[in-house]
């Protein structure tokens, strides 16, 4: 499958001892059956994660469970593991339509053949009387190293420009985030549900009926000043079952919660039952 080039914020949420840790970075490259990225902790190869990110701002964000294949330095490569048919089909238009940039080592349809030129000893003539001379030319095999090395050189070059610049962009986009969320309260669970005055029932998908899809799913949710949900996050949980559950909770309203007398941002999290 091939992998496409591009940077957009990545969020990876992975489950140790019960407890959900996120782990911010930024995509490097992204295709039907895996994803690599640098992010700003570690991870383990073996380890199954969930992954988001949103390709297209008029596009659905896109989100499933993925496994660790490797983790060198920053980098890490994921490979997924229930995307579903729409996904693949979003990601394919989304290439199209932006014309992504095929990464370099994973051209599609290609097929690349290996031609070895072997030199003649210079006391031999010719290859079955044609005339064709096995005399090598110093100066031509000097010309062609001298050219592999400057190619090298240059590759190496681009090579290290791109690494730096990525870690530069992830290192403001974590101080970004950072920055964001010190506006923010955290504030436990038990008391944002007394301060609950509508809630919404999120609907059962016919197609989670049909595949007795059932569960917890837990949110963060990010309240506004007015008591208004202004962002959610599934932590776990069936892609169709977590779509579901953040369409509710974003029509619930709380009473604004309020730092010495003053409305502020609040995050917390929230857990919706699907259950037959």
């Amino acid at each position: 499958m091939p992998r496409f080039r591009t940077q957009v914020p990545v969020d990876v949420t992975v489950m140790r001892s019960g407890v959900p840790d996120k782990v911010p970075g930024r995509s490097v490259n992204v295709g039907e059956r895996g994803i690599a990225a640098m992010l700003a902790g570690e991870l383990q190869p073996g380890e199954t994660v969930s992954v988001e990110l949103t390709l297209s701002p008029s596009a659905e964000p896109l989100r499933t469970s993925a496994t660790v294949k490797y983790h060198d330095k920053l980098r890490c490569g994921f490979e997924f593991v229930a995307i579903s048919a729409e996904q693949r089909v979003g990601i394919r238009d989304w290439a199209k339509e932006v014309k992504a940039e095929t990464e370099v080592g994973a051209v599609p349809h290609a097929r690349v053949n290996r031609v070895v030129i072997k030199h003649l000893p210079a006391n031999q003539g010719s290859i079955g009387g044609g005339g064709f001379s096995g005399r090598p030319k110093k100066k031509s095999s000097l010309i062609g190293w001298i050219v592999v090395v400057v190619v090298a050189a240059f590759l190496a070059g681009v090579f290290w420009w791109r690494w730096n610049r990525g870690w530069e962009e992830l290192e403001s986009g974590i101080k970004g985030s950072e920055a964001a969320s010190t506006a923010r309260v955290q504030v436990q669970t038990e008391a944002m549900q007394k301060l609950l005055v509508h809630r919404v029932d999120p609907i059962y998908p016919a197609e989670a009926t049909r595949e007795n899809l059932q569960g917890i799913i837990a949110l963060d949710i990010v309240v506004g000043p007015d008591g208004s949900v202004v962002s959610t996050r599934a932590l776990n949980g069936p892609d169709i079952l977590a779509r579901a559950a953040m369409d509710a909770l974003r029509w619930w309203k709380f009473e604004p919660y309020r730092v010495n007398g003053e409305p502020v941002t609040v995050e917390t999290t929230m857990a919706v039952e699907f259950k037959r």
